[in-house]
């Protein structure tokens, strides 16, 4: 929708009258107790606006106020939809086709600008880029067309960019106080609402050793207040479902999850979203479904001619989600699709998690350690990545746990020393995200496998105990499905090895409790029940590996040693 005047009849507060109405409310508080919370008992529904993009691909409904021409209020209802979907590249375009259109556009300038900030993403804005959205910012604020609220959102933006040698979590903070500025004063308008919400749920994100996840919480009540107004919104399913990306919070965003993908069914990173829920609760079929999906779609759509960001990351979820289900054929096939794709390849760190990850699970997930020994660090050369150290450690830590399994203690030693080095360069990055303790926890972990493998098993013991409880301190971050090896699943494998037996149950449990439905937590707490004797708890486990891996698996001794099982004590 256009505004061209504060007060016009479709603005987001409803009507001059409704702030007159709420002007007198404020008068009378004392004498009536007139409030508008008392007056509203349902949500108000709004229309919004069905957004396509130029292609004709559903983007979801907005309900955006604008004082800029026609023209251009259909060009930035376009890039605002492809943001919410954070779809960054794309929709940087459909903003300076605003300004085309209508160079006093004042969103226009400000979308522009949007479209470099990626606030749950693993990065943040570059010298350059931060000095062209300043000069934007400057742009937008000189410009004719717009009202008391799209200042408002200039100046919230502004926020982020203003001042020099801040970190990265100071700009957010910033950040955050801009849009619940925005939100407190117009509590209405949609928009700020949810841009509200989006930025703190990035805040929670980055202040990882807070467990309450009260900011995700308050994010995700924002958000579902929002599509109980305008079910269609974009941003809100997706930022809903990021809020709730959490093992304690996941099932709250079922539904908007499976609503999501029929949104935009056609957009890439819609239908990948989904999967972020699904795989928090183990539910590998459809992650399965929506990641294929994702994959297909991206590769219709090209960034610029490269490989999508968007493409890469949905093959990473695909390995995983096939990996816990034992279908070793469709994870190879995933595999050997990233290894044939050509350069260019957009340089993105889901580019770089997905390259440096998805060699690495097909060997630490099947515990083939000969494999683990021989994956390829920097691979494919062709891309950056000195840009993304705690991303160039993953395939160092499967070499390092590679080594130690097979007794080549020496290269073990030279991969924990390259860790040493990346965790390093980690945490000298200004990322939001604390990847140094990520980086961290590998090299601890990978240590713990070298001692108890030497026969030090106390001091093993002790180490991987460590780096399960640094990793019970931190979050995921959204870049990965999961760990590549959860380091509470390797103490549970290691107190197994050692035969402490009901410690390990413990462990596999825990690990079970923050990533439900992993295959080799599964198998471990029931094989260490059946070791304790526990011919009930065992069954019980290995049943719901087999329900997992229903369908088709490769030739894996546990699963074959968990169907005999259930068989005889079922005929027992």
């Amino acid at each position: 929708m256009i505004r061209s005047t504060d007060c016009a009849p479709n603005s987001p507060e409803n009507s001059c009258s409704r702030r007159l109405w709420l002007a007198a409310c404020l008068v009378l508080l004392v004498v009536t107790g007139c409030t508008p919370a008392e007056h509203t008992t349902e949500p108000t529904s709004i229309a919004g606006t069905q957004v396509v993009s130029a292609d004709g691909d559903a983007l979801g409904t907005l309900s955006l106020s604008s004082s800029c021409i026609p023209d251009a209020h259909t060009e930035l209802e376009r890039g605002l939809a492809l943001v919410h979907h954070m779809n960054y590249v794309e929709a940087e375009p459909y903003f300076r086709a605003a300004l085309e259109a209508d160079p006093e556009c004042a969103l226009g300038y400000w979308g522009v600008a949007l479209t470099y900030v990626h606030p749950v993403w693993p990065d943040s804005v570059s010298p350059e880029l931060r000095a062209a959205g300043e000069e934007l910012l400057r742009k937008a604020d000189a410009a004719g067309h717009k009202d008391e609220l799209e200042a408002a959102y200039v100046a919230a933006l502004a926020a982020y960019y203003d001042g020099e040698n801040r970190s990265e979590r100071e700009r957010l903070t910033s950040y955050l106080d801009g849009w619940a500025a925005v939100h407190a004063g117009h509590p209405d308008d949609v928009e700020a609402a949810v841009f509200h919400a989006l930025v703190m749920t990035a805040v929670g994100q980055a202040t990882i050793e807070d467990k309450s996840y009260q900011r995700q919480a308050k994010a995700g009540e924002i958000l579902e207040g929002v599509l109980a107004r305008l079910p269609g919104h974009p941003g809100a399913h997706h930022y809903t479902i990021h809020a709730y990306d959490y093992p304690p919070l996941a099932e709250q965003a079922l539904d908007i999850a499976r609503r999501y993908g029929d949104l935009a069914p056609e957009n890439t990173h819609a239908l990948h979203m989904t999967s972020h829920i699904f795989t928090r609760l183990g539910l590998w079929p459809e992650s399965i479904a929506f990641n294929t999906r994702a994959a297909a779609a991206a590769e219709q759509r090209t960034a610029e001619g490269e490989v999508s960001l968007h493409h890469l990351h949905a093959l990473d979820y695909l390995a995983y989600a096939y990996l816990q289900q034992a279908n070793d054929d469709a994870a190879n096939a995933v595999a050997t699709k990233l290894q044939e794709l050509s350069p260019p390849f957009q340089n993105h760190s889901a580019s770089a998690y997905t390259f440096a990850a998805i060699p690495s699970r097909l060997a630490l997930e099947r515990h083939d350690w000969q494999r683990a020994v021989g994956v390829a660090p920097r691979s494919p050369a062709e891309f950056d990545w000195d840009r993304y150290p705690y991303l160039e450690a993953i395939p160092y830590f499967a070499r390092a746990l590679g080594a130690a399994h097979t007794g080549a203690t020496a290269d073990a030693g030279r991969a924990i020393s390259e860790l040493e080095r990346l965790e390093a360069a980690a945490r000298a990055l200004d990322i939001a995200y604390d990847w140094g303790i990520q980086v961290a926890i590998q090299r601890v972990a990978a240590q713990s496998w070298v001692a108890y493998q030497a026969g030090r098993i106390e001091e093993g013991l002790e180490l991987a105990r460590e780096a399960a409880e640094m990793e019970g301190l931190t979050e995921k971050n959204p870049v990965t499905p999961g760990e590549v090896l959860p380091a509470r699943e390797l103490y549970g494998d290691m107190l197994l090895a050692a035969g402490r037996n009901a410690e390990a149950i413990a462990a596999y449990e825990a690990a079970l409790e923050r990533s439900p439905n992993r295959f080799n937590s599964l198998f471990g707490a029931g094989r260490a029940a059946e070791l304790m004797g526990d011919t009930a708890r065992a069954t019980e486990l290995y049943r719901r590996l087999l329900e997992v891996c229903s369908g088709p698996t490769g030739a894996r001794s546990e699963l074959e040693h968990a169907r005999m099982f259930v068989d005889a004590a079922t005929h027992a």
